[in-house]
């Protein structure tokens, strides 16, 4: 059985269609959820759809209750739902920062800490995160959001040693630019105090993310699938890079790490 969190659209949504597709019981929980049973189009009890803001402790708690007493076990967890707040630091209101963590960090820890009990009690599960290439690499315009996801990825890090002894797996995937509605002017949020030393900078940024929308080269529909696929494999990958630019940009800051790494061998 699969808990899902941001599960109304993006990814969420086709992870969600493709595990029913495979057969599979869903639990697909988003802050919106108005017509999303009809649009998975399941005529049976394999679905349950629920209301959920990951940022309240409590109804996330309540969720988790739900999803046993419907379904009894949960096996995999997807950690999707976030939000994409872009911009130039300076530009980015102090509660637009705290929003940002409290949704992609926090959100994803409430869920984790309600779905893991069982988890362990089952001995059995997989936790899988969903991050971003910018967990890895950071660049101008993208700091917050960056931050958000390089903490998310160094709490599954941690957390996934902690759990692997209890037979919980964790897989964390990487997309770099995705066909998905991350850069819709309706989802994507971007800093809006003025400071002229960045005017020029921040005009381009936006400039880019206005082109780059519904152009991205990655198909979504492609990562739900593999995502699916590795769910059920006995031997799941630990990290799923995807993209052809995923792959370049980090492999361009592993490359750039290991060259920082040997220069400091010099300062010592």
């Amino acid at each position: 059985m699969w808990f899902i969190t941001g599960a109304a659209k993006g990814l969420g949504y086709l992870i969600a269609r493709d595990a029913l597709r495979a057969g599979d019981k869903v639990v697909a929980t988003s802050r919106t959820v108005d017509g999303l049973a009809d649009r998975l189009a399941v005529s049976d009890d394999r679905l349950l759809v629920l209301r959920l803001d990951v940022t309240d402790a409590d109804a996330v708690a309540a969720a988790n209750d739900a999803a046993i007493k419907t379904f009894g076990q949960i096996d995999v967890l997807v950690n999707n739902a976030g939000r994409a707040q872009l911009g130039f630091f300076e530009t980015i209101r102090d509660a637009d920062v705290r929003r940002q963590f409290e949704i992609n960090i926090f959100g994803a820890m409430n869920v984790a800490r309600a779905v893991l009990p069982t988890m362990r009690r089952q001995r059995s599960g997989l936790v899988v995160t969903i991050s971003s290439v910018n967990g890895l690499v950071a660049n101008p315009g993208g700091s917050i959001y960056s931050a958000s996801k390089f903490a998310l990825e160094g709490w599954m890090e941690g957390l996934a040693q902690e759990i692997a002894p209890l037979g919980i797996r964790s897989l964390v995937v990487d997309p770099g630019m995705m066909r998905t509605n991350f850069l819709d002017p309706s989802t994507v949020r971007q800093g809006d105090l003025e400071i002229e030393d960045y005017a020029e900078a921040v005009s381009a940024f936006r400039g880019f993310i206005s082109q780059a929308n519904g152009a991205q080269d990655n198909d979504p529909e492609e990562l739900a699938a593999l995502i699916v696929k590795e769910a059920s494999s006995d031997a799941p990958a630990r990290r799923l890079l995807f993209g052809a630019d995923a792959h370049e940009w980090a492999g361009e800051k592993c490359r750039q790490l290991a060259s920082e790494i040997d220069a400091s061998k010099a300062c010592t």
